[in-house]
């Protein structure tokens, strides 16, 4: 257990440290504050009088200028851009030792190759929450800055949970991309790993089958296209917490039995 907690402060310091970590807090903060540009533009429409296609744009979304329509924005951007940039802080973690050739190093330590794949596990879950937090707290302080009408603390809490396991289910597809990190030995392979996964999930899910595809799972929870929770069953999380587990099982498998010197 020491050892873990050595492994995880290691890995923490290195997260810490990196600018990636503000730049992916940045890329989806951006969700809330584009809400406020819709509820804006929908509150005063001469003020994109002269901007067709963002007019056209707030209509398409079927946004409305409250609460619900608000916290369904953030809990749809932990769904859809959480597995975009979860993905991303997956593949910095495990990329980074192969491309500033650290891994060689790392292999030597007087620590298990598992406690370190778990370390790394450990350090990605705490940053997807506080990218989860800090998109919460930035997206529900705009919505009272707007004063936006129609809160209710039942459906405030409800909304909070969904942001919840919207975002947990993003964050517990990371283990995929580690094994592709790893086997990648860098950042490329696993970041084209990360744009396949949506781009089959938006093919699939458009078929009618994204329930049964892991990636479309926290999408279509958190309501994109439908009603909040439209289309998952038990299924879904099942397939979800399999994918999750594969993902682990394989990239300690990897870093435990593959030749990393080639």
């Amino acid at each position: 257990m020491r050892s873990f907690l050595i492994a995880c402060s290691v890995e923490y310091m290195k997260v810490r440290r990196s600018k990636i970590v503000w730049l992916t807090i940045a890329a989806l903060c951006m969700a809330p504050l584009f809400g406020a540009l819709f509820v804006t533009v929908l509150r005063n429409p001469s003020l994109a009088a002269g901007n067709e296609a963002l007019t056209a744009k707030a209509a398409m979304t079927g946004f409305s200028a409250d609460w619900p329509s608000f916290l369904n924005l953030i809990a749809q951007a932990l769904g859809v851009g959480g597995v975009v940039v979860f993905g991303f802080a997956a593949s910095w973690i495990f990329g980074r030792e192969y491309f500033d050739h650290t891994i060689k190093d790392m292999l030597i330590l007087p620590v298990s190759r598992t406690t370190i794949v778990f370390a790394k596990f450990a350090v990605c879950m705490l940053w997807c929450c506080v990218i989860a937090i800090t998109v919460s707290i930035v997206g529900i302080t705009t919505g009272f800055l707007l004063g936006l009408p129609g809160w209710e603390f039942a459906s405030f809490m409800a909304a909070l949970r969904r942001i919840f396991f919207a975002g947990m289910l993003a964050a517990l597809l990371c283990p995929p991309v580690f094994f592709v990190a790893s086997a990648g030995k860098g950042y490329l392979g696993s970041l084209g790993f990360v744009i396949l996964t949506v781009v089959i999930a938006q093919i699939i899910g458009a078929l009618g089958f994204g329930a049964y595809v892991p990636w479309a799972v926290p999408a279509l929870y958190s309501g994109l296209g439908s009603e909040a929770g439209g289309g998952v069953n038990w299924i879904s999380y099942v397939i979800v917490v399999i994918t999750s587990v594969a993902g682990m099982t394989t990239t300690v498998y990897w870093w435990n039995y593959a030749d990393q010197y080639q």
